[in-house]
Parts: C-alpha cells; structure tokens; sequence
C-alpha cells in the first residue's frame, strides 16, 4: 500500500493495472479503505482519495472536481469510480460532470436522493455540535448508526479513532455538502455501464430498501447484501465486502 500527495489531494493506492476509485464516507477518511486496499486482485490498481484535503470545498461537485483532478494527475482518462455512502454522492457529482471517465461504477451503503427538511435541519445542529464539542462529539452521535448492533468494541473503538482524526473543518465541510446536495435519482437509467451496488443488511441509514430502488432503474446494476454489516459494510465485514467487488470485477455484466 502507498501514500501520496497530487495537486494537495491526498490518497491511498495498491495494486496495478485498470484502475477503480474508492471515495469514503462521513465522517471518516481514505484510511476507511484499507481493508480492500489490502486484498486487491490481480491486474487492478485501486485508488482511495482523501476528500478531506479538500476541507475548504463546500459542494458535492468541488469534492467532485478534486476527484477528477486526481484522476488527470495520474494520467487516467477512465475507471471504475465508487464510493459508501457520502462517497456515493460525490460519485453522482462526478458522473454528472464527466460521465466519460466511468467504465463502471460502485455504490455502496447510499442512497440517490437529496435530503429532506429534517434531514438538513439534523445536519445543521451536528454542525453546531461539532463547533462547540468537536470531532469526538460527532462520533459519539454518529457511531450507534454507522455499525450494526453486532459491532465489538475493539472495532467501535476504531471506528471512532477514525472520526477523530478527521480535522473539523473537513467534516463541516462535508455536512454542508450534503445538505446542500441535488437529487441524482433522475440522472440513474443514464448510467448504463456494468455497476454494483453493495448495502448492509442492518444499515439503517441508507437501508436496502434504496438500494432495491436503484438496482431496479439501473439498466446493468447487480445487488449484493452484506450479511450483519451496518452502515459501513466495508469496515464491519472486509471479507464479504471485498469479495463483493472482486466477483463484480472479474465477471462486470
């Protein structure tokens, strides 16, 4: 696994040959991805981006824009682009901004729509929160809903060494992001390459519900649901979560 900086972006990589791009959650970082960084496939390049290098970027297409500069400072002109949850949503800016650099997509754990009243209400007092209390605060509120009831401490406790070590203007960054999101549901029977849409059997944020509605609209997605994993299926069950994307790159519909 290597670590660098292009254009002050950040990321993660291992691997070579065609490349696929792992854009995180919130409130975490690319360390989320090591898990797949660690196991990747023969004649792939996996490629995880930190957005928060970008903490002064307030739209789901700045963080969008970062992605793609990152892809032009690595010199690739397509891949296969994807991210769990808030990663999700900057994979929707980007295939708005640039639908030619995908050859597939990935969305795990997320969900098309934009947020409700209430939703950008409660994202508007966790920005408060995380003003007066910080990162920690953030975890402490966000924890219960990214992993299943099932989760161990050692892992919880991970987890929550990964929220906090995210500065905070990142994650305020990211929260006015989100709220301020458009609706990408229109833009998903125009994405007809080969995709996989991957969700947790317990999570509650982003329930398989929405990802039963996307795989029904999307000309060539596949469903895959990770048993007893939340929110961040990823982290909570590697093995099931990676094999989910090596099945869906060695055999792409």
């Amino acid at each position: 696994m290597r670590e660098h900086v292009i254009d002050d972006i950040p990321y993660l990589e291992a691997g070579a040959g065609w490349p696929v791009v792992l854009i995180h959650a919130f409130p975490l970082g690319a360390d989320m991805w090591r898990p797949q960084l660690a196991r990747v496939p023969d004649g792939w390049r996996f490629i995880a981006p930190d957005l928060n290098g970008l903490a002064r970027k307030h739209t789901m297409e700045d963080y969008a824009r970062g992605v793609a500069r990152l892809l032009d400072g690595l010199e690739i002109d397509t891949a296969i682009i994807g991210g769990l949850s808030m990663g999700g949503y900057v994979t929707f800016a980007l295939f708005r901004l640039a639908p030619e650099r995908f050859s597939g997509m990935i969305l795990a754990d997320t969900r098309p729509g934009a947020d409700t009243p209430d939703g950008k209400s409660a994202r508007a007092t966790m920005r408060e929160r995380l003003a007066s209390a910080g990162p920690s605060a953030i975890a402490d509120q966000m924890l219960p809903k990214l992993l299943s009831p099932e989760a161990d401490e050692e892992l919880v406790g991970r987890v929550r060494r990964m929220i906090e070590q995210v500065p905070p203007p990142a994650i305020d960054s990211a929260l006015a992001a989100m709220m301020e999101r458009p609706d990408s549901t229109p833009d998903l029977p125009r994405m007809s390459f080969p995709t996989v849409i991957i969700v947790g059997e317990h999570d509650e944020v982003t329930p398989l519900a929405e990802a039963e509605r996307m795989h029904a609209v999307m000309p060539r997605s596949r469903l895959t649901v990770i048993p007893r994993a939340g929110h961040l299926a990823n982290i909570e069950r590697p093995d099931e979560f990676t094999q989910a994307i090596h099945d869906f790159l060695v055999a792409p519909m």
